[in-house]
């Protein structure tokens, strides 16, 4: 057996999502939702939200992309919120906490750069393990199952209104 045979795989990274990232990150949401993601609510939302590259968590391992987790900046009501999404996690690595710790990455450096909250549409279940709760009052811009609507605040706050532009 040869010592590249056996040595372990490259541990795994985060970084902040760069420009040259751009081409494997498609690919990734491309093998991880295909084009049915292009019809989804929170494309709407991205259409007129601000991407927030700075705060995108990408998961490498080595040279290689796999993971990633963007962030997108709005407001709900009057308040400045992070919009999270897509989240995206190669098949290989599924079921390892890449995920997980993507989003722990994006939702702390949300914080830290002054944002009330994270705002997402996604599973209930998966995300409460991570703070995450379903948020009654926010009106997203058209139909979404109001039980996928969730938020994760920071501090004492409830966000109450309609998703919008900053």
């Amino acid at each position: 057996m040869s010592a590249e045979a056996s040595a372990p795989p490259p541990a795994l990274t985060y970084r902040s999502e760069r420009p040259k990232d751009g081409p494997a990150v498609e690919a990734l949401l491309d093998r991880a939702f295909g084009p049915g993601r292009f019809v989804k609510i929170s494309e709407r939302v991205r259409e007129f939200a601000d991407f927030a590259s700075e705060l995108t968590v990408c998961a490498l391992r080595g040279e290689r992309l796999v993971g990633v987790c963007r962030i997108w900046r709005v407001r709900v009501g009057d308040e400045r919120v992070a919009f999270l999404g897509p989240l995206a996690v190669d098949p290989d690595e599924r079921s390892a906490g890449v995920g997980a710790e993507m989003v722990a990455r994006a939702s702390a450096a949300a914080e830290a750069a002054g944002e009330a909250g994270v705002l997402l549409v996604g599973d209930e279940p998966y995300f409460r393990k991570l703070g995450f709760a379903i948020a009654p009052k926010v009106r997203m811009p058209g139909p979404v199952d109001p039980r996928r609507v969730l938020t994760r605040t920071f501090g004492d706050l409830s966000l109450e209104g309609a998703v919008r532009p900053r």
